[in-house]
């Protein structure tokens, strides 16, 4: 949930208000597309929400900091199928339930302060921190140092590619 713009504390609504005031200035937020309808046929939508473009950047930006590969990966995936239920109706579901659950879940720590640019119809990632971040430049450094042992890739990368080597052995085999 936002809960400040610019450091100033205020309503959901009113972030909203002035993002899509900020976001029109800056050519954000508009779309222009063809749908596709539940019953078949094609239908072609222009949408302007600057404030709701903005905010979604801002998140996406923030759950690359909190979430983890794999969770990010299935969330991305399942938003498709969450989309669907809700543009066809189907809110009141239990698969759309059991959706909102695991994002629920996904979003326990996915709090912080994001930095954006806003400039000729971009959003531009200028930095995010949370206390809930999971980047760490000590471990994900790849210079020397005392947490990451280079030499433990090896074990890894054999162990990561054996099906691939045993696959390829069969192959070998078998021709």
């Amino acid at each position: 949930m936002p809960v400040a713009l610019d450091g100033e504390k205020m309503s959901a609504k009113n972030i909203i208000l002035k993002l899509n005031e900020l976001g029109g200035k800056n050519g954000i937020g508009l779309l222009d597309i063809v749908e596709n309808r539940l019953v078949g046929m094609k239908c072609r939508g222009v949408y302007d929400t600057p404030g709701g473009t903005i905010l979604f950047a801002a998140h996406k930006y923030l759950e690359t900091l909190c979430l983890d590969k794999y969770t990010a990966h299935k969330k991305q995936e399942l938003s498709v199928t969450f989309a669907e239920l809700v543009y066809n109706g189907q809110w009141f579901t239990p698969l759309r339930e059991a959706l909102s659950a695991f994002v629920d879940k996904t979003q326990e720590h996915v709090t912080g302060k994001v930095r954006l640019k806003l400039y000729k119809g971009n959003v531009i990632k200028a930095g995010a921190w949370s206390d809930w971040s999971l980047y760490s430049e000590e471990i994900a450094t790849f210079g020397e140092d005392n947490v990451y042992d280079q030499a433990d890739a090896t074990g890894f990368i054999n162990l990561y590619g054996l099906p691939l080597k045993v696959q390829a052995q069969v192959e070998q085999k078998n021709k």
